[in-house]
C-alpha cells in the first residue's frame, strides 16, 4: 500500500542532489526534516534542519524520531580508502537501516549507484534483476546498502526503492554520459515514483530517456517514472570524449574501473 507521509527525512541534503530534492519538496509535506554534516544554511517554511554524522548510531536514531519516510542520499559519494567508506557507506548504512527499524519509518529511498554494477560490459543490457558487479570499494558499499535495504524489507517491513544513479547532473560530460546521464528534473520525478508508489522492494536506474542507455527501466515505469529529458541532445559535441583507458570503455563503471585495477579485462566474470 502506498504510505502516508507528514515528515520526509533527506540525508545528505547540503549535496547537489539533496539540495535539489529540498527545493523540489519545499512546502510539499507538513515536515521536511534535512540532515547533513556539511552546512544546510537557513531553514524555510515546514523545515527542519538537524545537523547529523552517519556514524553516530545515537544521533541517527533522534534524527529518525517521527520520520515516515526517508530519502537516503548521505554517505561518501565517490571512491575513497576503506576507513572512509567503511565508515560513512557501511556502518552509516547500518545506523540508518536500524534507526528507521526503531522509529518505525516506512519507507527508505537509497542512493545507490551505478558503480555497483560497474564491471558489466557495456555490451550487456541491464534491468532490475541484474546482479551486483561492484568496480571499487565505493561501488561495493553501494551493493551492500542495497541488500542491507532487502534484508530490512522482508525482515521489517521497510519498504525500499534502491537507485542506481548514473550520473545525474546538469548536463553531461564525454561520451559515457550520453548512456548514463539523468537530468535533476529526471532525478525529481523518480524520487516522486519511489515515495509514492506501492511496492516493497525495488531495484531503478538514475537515468533519463536516453536512446543510448545500457539499463532496461521497464520495472519502474510501470510504478509510474516517466523521464522527460534525454542525453541525446548533447550527442554531437559529446561523441568521442573517452577516457584513454581500455578498462574503462568496455565496462559500465567508466572511470571507477581502472584505478588500481590489475586483473584481466577477459577473465572478469
Amino acid at each position: 500500500m502506498p504510505i502516508r507521509i507528514d515528515r520526509l527525512l533527506i540525508t545528505g541534503a547540503a549535496g547537489l542532489l539533496g539540495s535539489t530534492l529540498r527545493h523540489h519538496y519545499a512546502g510539499r509535506f507538513p515536515h521536511l526534516r534535512l540532515s547533513d554534516r556539511a552546512p544546510l544554511g537557513t531553514a524555510g517554511r515546514g523545515e527542519e534542519l538537524v545537523p547529523a554524522e552517519l556514524r553516530d548510531a545515537a544521533a541517527i536514531d533522534a534524527l529518525f524520531e517521527g520520520v515516515d519516510a526517508c530519502v537516503h542520499l548521505g554517505g561518501q559519494p565517490v571512491e575513497a580508502p576503506w576507513p572512509t567508506v567503511l565508515e560513512a557507506n557501511i556502518v552509516g548504512v547500518i545506523n540508518v537501516w536500524e534507526a528507521a527499524r526503531k522509529a518505525g519509518t516506512k519507507r527508505i529511498v537509497f542512493a545507490s549507484s551505478n558503480h555497483a554494477i560497474g564491471f558489466h560490459p557495456r555490451s550487456r543490457r541491464l534491468d532490475h534483476t541484474a546482479p551486483a558487479r561492484p568496480d571499487s570499494r565505493y561501488g561495493l558499499s553501494k551493493a551492500f546498502g542495497e541488500d542491507v535495504a532487502l534484508y530490512y524489507a522482508n525482515k521489517h517491513g521497510i519498504s525500499a526503492m534502491c537507485l542506481r544513479i548514473g550520473s545525474a547532473r546538469e548536463r553531461p560530460i564525454d561520451e559515457r554520459m550520453l548512456s548514463t546521464w539523468q537530468s535533476l528534473p529526471d532525478f525529481c520525478r523518480l524520487v516522486d515514483v519511489a515515495l509514492t508508489a506501492d511496492y516493497v522492494y525495488e531495484i531503478a536506474y538514475g537515468v533519463s530517456a536516453n536512446p543510448r542507455s545500457w539499463w532496461d527501466n521497464s520495472r519502474v515505469e510501470g510504478l509510474g517514472y516517466r523521464p522527460q529529458d534525454s542525453a541525446e541532445a548533447f550527442a554531437a559535441e559529446l561523441v568521442g570524449k573517452v577516457t584513454a583507458e581500455p578498462v574503462n570503455e568496455l565496462f559500465q563503471g567508466g572511470p571507477f574501473c581502472a584505478p588500481d585495477f590489475t586483473g584481466d579485462m577477459e577473465r572478469i566474470v
